[in-house]
């Protein structure tokens, strides 16, 4: 009786120790899922989907499964830190992320700071600025020395390089955090070359009719026309732009929503002309074969999921960063957030957007930023969007497809 005893004893130890070996490893998160940031936060969601799949079906980590654990943050800042506190708190998950955006990972920074975790952010611009927070590391192509003058390097380059010379900037953004860093960096580099600013103003976030900025912007004759503002008010500004009529040398710079399929389709034609940054396109060299392995994989699933159908902007940076989290658990060997922190600190990491090593305050050791135009976009379709000739890539000079079609009041 007693053996029999002993032997159900030791083999519910065993089953336990199996069932706590194969609780899932958490990952949580918030993800624009509704809102202004949809569109590209529901195509970084399935990306991260993609990686969790992947991950599981060679194992897990750690032995052990990964489970996503996400809420929606509706595009708004005020969301974020319930949502994390939550994650921490309540669900207790092992490892966090963030959500896309520098407007939704600054307000998760106290939070995760109170709680002393290793932070892996997405696409957010020099959002470590003011904490210095030494376990925060981002993943996106602004970074290097001067990550928030990085963001708009090429479109200054590209500007400064025409003859002759431009002589003033206009600078406009909605006041919210990645538009004043973006502006912020702006003025540091117009100062560097001697551009006299002849028109910085910031518009609030909710703002509907942008036609009265760009007519205040046009009275000011400006020859340069950056614009730091995210999808919703991108459009606008374009569609205000061609009601006045506006008159610049380069328009755009700065425009989040650009890089999404949808306002692309939706704007057509309006787009010629404009110049704006992107991150990633399957016709730079930056395009390795994994990474478009991972893009057939990834539009495969997107009519399915209802997004972006082409995925070239958001998706390969979202899986992207989960394969660097996992590279960063399976080189420690464990889940320990000191551990996690020095790992990525110390390491350069393979992803599919390249490789990628961390600098100070967590930025990229170099940044990776492009400079393109839209040419020749015709109508509304979005097989358009596939050829490289709509979207040419004009800076850094190496990873140059095309020229320049200059200034814009005629290409446009």
């Amino acid at each position: 009786m007693l053996r029999r005893l002993a032997l159900a004893a030791a083999f519910a130890v065993a089953s336990l120790g199996a069932a706590h070996a194969a609780d899932p490893i958490t990952v949580g998160f918030g993800m624009a899922l509704t809102g202004g940031l949809a569109p590209n936060g529901k195509a970084a969601l399935l990306a991260m989907q993609i990686w969790e799949s992947d991950i599981n079906a060679k194992g897990g980590l750690l032995g052990r499964p990964v489970k996503l654990v996400y809420y929606d943050d509706q595009s708004n800042p005020a969301t974020i830190p319930g949502i994390y506190t939550k994650l921490l708190d309540v669900d207790k998950v092992d490892l966090i992320v963030s959500g896309y955006a520098t407007n939704m990972i600054a307000p998760a920074m106290p939070i995760i700071m109170q709680h002393n975790r290793t932070f892996l952010s997405l696409l957010g611009l020099a959002a470590n600025t003011e904490f210095h927070y030494p376990k925060y590391f981002s993943f996106t192509p602004t970074g290097g020395p001067e990550p928030k003058q990085s963001f708009a390097a090429g479109f200054f380059a590209t500007a400064m390089a025409q003859s002759p010379k431009p002589q003033t900037l206009a600078i406009v953004g909605a006041d919210a955090e990645f538009p004043h860093n973006a502006m912020d960096g702006a003025r540091a580099i117009a100062k560097k070359e001697g551009l006299k600013i002849v028109y910085d103003k910031t518009y609030p976030p909710t703002t509907a009719d942008y036609t009265p900025i760009v007519r205040a912007i046009q009275a000011t004759n400006p020859d340069l026309v950056l614009v730091c503002s995210y999808p919703p008010d991108t459009v606008g500004m374009i569609r205000a732009a061609h009601e006045v009529g506006l008159k610049a040398k380069l328009f755009g710079g700065g425009m989040v929503g650009l890089q999404s399929t949808a306002i692309k389709a939706q704007l057509g034609p309006l787009l010629n002309g404009i110049v704006d940054y992107d991150f990633w396109l399957p016709w730079s060299k930056l395009a390795s074969p994994e990474a478009k392995a991972f893009l057939e994989q990834y539009q495969a699933k997107a009519g399915a999921a209802g997004v972006d159908p082409l995925g070239y902007y958001l998706p390969p940076f979202a899986y992207g960063y989960m394969q660097v989290l996992q590279q960063a658990v399976e080189g420690t060997k464990g889940l320990d957030q000191d551990k996690l922190a020095d790992y990525l600190r110390s390491h350069t990491f393979k992803t599919v957007v390249g490789d990628v090593k961390f600098g100070p305050d967590g930025e990229w050791s170099e940044a990776r930023v492009l400079e393109v135009q839209f040419q020749n976009v015709k109508a509304n379709d979005v097989n358009q969007f596939k050829d490289p000739n709509t979207e040419v890539i004009l800076w850094p000079t190496d990873l140059k497809t095309s020229t320049l079609m200059y200034p814009y009041s005629d290409v446009k």
